[in-house]
C-alpha cells in the first residue's frame, strides 16, 4: 500500500506526479469543488468549459475522474467527481471521499507522490474526511504479492491529503494518520484471508499474531494448543477440528488501555468473537469443487476481530477489550464428526450435528461461552456463517442480528460511518423450533430453505446469556471478486473499520459503562 500523509506546510512533495482537484456536478456542468488558488495556485487557473467537460464524458459524478495530461514536465492534473454538492453530507458524503480518493489513486500516473485537495462535507470534520480519505487512497493500492514471482506493478508510490483552508492543516494531519493506520490493520485482515489454507494453518494463524502482538504496550495475547483447548473442554472446536491432520489453536487477545473510560467507579468492558475456520471442505458433507475455491475467507470473523484490535490498540482506543478466536480446519476424514454425532459444548449445552458444513456455529458456542465467563458488558461476533445472507443481503451488506436494541443501533451506526453496510434481520423467537433436536439441546441445522441466517443466530443467542449481543454475519461482503472502489479483489477486511469506529467512540464507551450489568 502507499504511505498517506498531510501536506506540511507551504512546500509540495518533490516527486510530485498528479495533482487531483475535487468537482462537483450541478446542472450547469461539473464545477471545481476548491479555490483557484489552493495549495500554492496549482489547482486550476479558472473555471471548466461544460461543453469541453461533455465531450470528454465527464460530469463529476461521483468516483468519476478525468486525467488532463500535462504539456510540460510537471504534474498532470486529475479531476475528481464528487457528485451533487448537496449530497456530500454526513456518512453518506465520507463515503463519497472514499470512493472519489480510490478512483484518484487508480487513475494517476505509475510513480511518484499524488497531491489530492479535499472537499468539505456538510456534518463532518476535516480529520474525519481525512480519516477516509487516507484508508480509501492506501486500501485501494492494496496488493497481496507473497506468491508472485514477477515483481509488483509500480504504481504510486505516496498519497498527500491537503485542503483549501489553512485551518484545517492540523486536523488533516491527524485525520490522514489515523486512516492510514486503520488502513494498516484492514490490510493485516486482507492477507490473513488471502494467504493460501496450507500455508495459514491454526498453528501459523496463532503463531502470526502472537507475533504481531508481542510487545505491545497494552496487549497480552494467549495462544491455545490443542492440549489446552482439550482441557478446556471446548467440544465444539475438538469436533470440528477432528476430522483435519492440523491441530486446533484458540487465540486471546486482551487489550488494557492505559486510559480507560471509568464511569462512577466501573470500567467497560467489550468481548470480541471471530470465527476461524481456515479453510472449511464441508467435512463429509462436503461441498461442491467450486464450492471450496474460496473457502480460505472462512477465517474472515478473526482476521477482523484480531485486526481490529491491532488498530484500536495503536489508536488508543479506551475500552478494554478482550478477543476471542478459535481456529481449526474443516476437513473429511476417517476421524471426522459424522452426520448424527452429538457434540458437549464447553457451556455443556449438546449440539446435534446434522451437516458438518454449518460448522462454524460450533467453534463460536465455545468463543462466545468463553467470552461471556469473563463477565463483559456487551459481546459482538463475526463470522462468515451462512450462505442465507447472501441470498438475503447480498455481497456488500452483512447481516446483523442481536439481543439487544441499543448495541444494534451502535453497530449499525458505526458500520454506517466506517463506509461497511449492515442490515438488522429479526432474531425470531418462534423459528427457535427450526433448531429444537430429537436427541440433544439443539441441532446445528434449521429447516431447509428457511432462515438460514436467523436460524444460526439463534443457536448463538443460546451461549451469551443475557448479556448484550451483536452478530454480524459478513459471509458476503469478507470478500470481493472485483477490483472496485477501495477493495481489491480476495479479501476485503470488512469488519475491521466498524469496530474500530465503535470501540474508539467516547459514546460508546460510556453506553457500555453506564449499562445495567446483565
Amino acid at each position: 500500500m502507499i504511505n498517506v500523509t498531510a501536506l506540511s506546510g507551504t512546500g509540495l512533495p518533490d516527486d510530485l506526479a498528479a495533482v487531483g482537484v475535487p468537482v462537483h456536478s450541478t446542472a450547469d456542468g461539473p464545477v471545481v469543488a476548491a479555490a483557484p488558488d489552493a495549495v500554492g495556485g496549482i489547482v486550476l487557473s479558472g473555471p471548466l468549459d461544460p461543453d469541453w467537460c461533455e465531450r470528454q464524458g465527464f460530469s463529476g459524478k461521483v468516483a468519476q475522474t478525468l486525467v488532463l495530461r500535462s504539456l510540460e514536465s510537471g504534474p498532470e492534473t486529475v479531476l475528481v467527481g464528487l457528485g451533487a454538492a448537496d449530497k456530500l453530507t454526513g456518512v453518506a458524503g465520507l463515503e463519497s471521499v472514499r470512493r472519489a480518493v480510490s478512483s484518484f489513486v487508480r487513475s494517476a500516473g505509475n510513480g511518484g507522490t499524488a497531491l489530492l485537495v479535499l472537499p468539505e462535507v456538510v456534518d463532518a470534520g476535516a480529520t474525519e474526511v481525512a480519516a477516509a480519505g487516507a484508508e480509501a487512497g492506501a486500501l485501494a493500492t492494496y496488493s497481496y504479492d507473497d506468491f508472485r514471482s514477477a515483481d509488483p506493478t509500480v504504481g504510486l508510490t505516496g498519497l498527500v491529503l491537503t485542503t483549501a483552508s489553512a485551518g484545517d492543516a492540523d486536523a488533516t494531519a491527524e485525520g490522514a494518520a489515523r486512516g492510514s493506520r486503520v488502513a494498516r490493520s484492514v490490510a493485516l485482515a486482507r492477507d490473513l484471508v488471502n494467504e493460501p489454507p496450507s500455508s495459514l494453518t491454526p498453528e501459523r494463524f496463532g503463531d502470526v499474531m502472537a507475533d504481531r502482538f508481542a510487545g505491545v504496550d497494552g496487549l497480552t495475547v494467549e495462544v491455545w494448543d490443542e492440549e489446552r483447548i482439550t482441557a478446556e473442554r471446548l467440544g465444539g472446536v475438538l469436533g470440528v477440528a477432528a476430522g483435519s491432520v492440523r491441530p486446533p489453536r484458540l487465540v486471546k487477545v486482551t487489550y488494557l488501555p492505559t486510559d480507560p473510560y471509568e464511569v462512577d467507579g466501573r470500567v467497560p468492558h467489550l468481548a470480541l468473537v471471530g470465527k476461524g475456520i481456515t479453510f472449511d471442505s464441508g467435512g463429509l458433507s462436503l461441498k461442491p469443487p467450486t464450492g471450496m475455491e474460496t473457502m480460505k475467507t472462512d477465517m474472515g470473523g478473526a482476521a477482523a476481530v484480531l485486526a481490529a484490535v491491532d488498530a484500536i490498540s495503536a489508536l488508543g482506543g479506551r475500552i478494554p477489550i478482550t478477543a476471542w478466536a478459535p481456529m481449526t480446519e474443516n476437513m473429511p476424514s476417517g476421524s471426522a464428526i459424522k452426520p448424527g454425532d452429538v457434540l458437549t459444548t464447553r457451556s455443556g449445552k449438546t449440539i446435534e450435528v446434522l451437516n458438518t458444513d454449518a460448522e462454524g456455529r460450533l467453534i463460536l458456542s465455545d468463543g462466545l461461552t468463553l467470552a461471556i465467563e469473563e463477565g463483559p458488558d456487551a459481546v459482538i461476533d463475526l463470522a462468515t456463517l451462512t450462505g442465507a445472507a447472501v441470498v438475503a443481503l447480498g455481497k456488500e451488506i452483512a447481516g446483523l442480528l442481536g439481543n439487544d436494541e441499543e448495541l444494534l443501533d451502535a453497530v449499525q451506526a458505526a458500520g454506517a460511518a466506517a463506509g461497511e453496510p449492515c442490515w438488522p434481520l429479526p432474531l425470531h423467537e418462534d423459528y427457535a423450533s427450526h433448531i429444537e433436536s430429537e436427541v440433544a439441546d439443539m441441532k446445528n441445522m434449521g429447516r431447509p430453505g428457511q432462515a438460514g441466517t436467523i436460524s444460526a443466530a439463534l443457536l448463538l443467542q443460546e451461549f451469551v446469556g443475557d448479556v448484550p449481543w451483536a452478530h454480524l454475519d459478513i459471509a458476503g461482503p469478507s470478500r470481493t471478486e472485483d477490483n472496485r472502489w477501495y477493495n481489491t479483489k480476495g479479501g476485503s477486511g470488512f469488519g475491521v473499520r466498524t469496530l474500530v469506529a465503535l470501540a474508539t467512540s467516547e459514546e460508546f464507551g460510556r453506553w457500555l459503562a453506564t449499562r445495567p450489568k446483565a
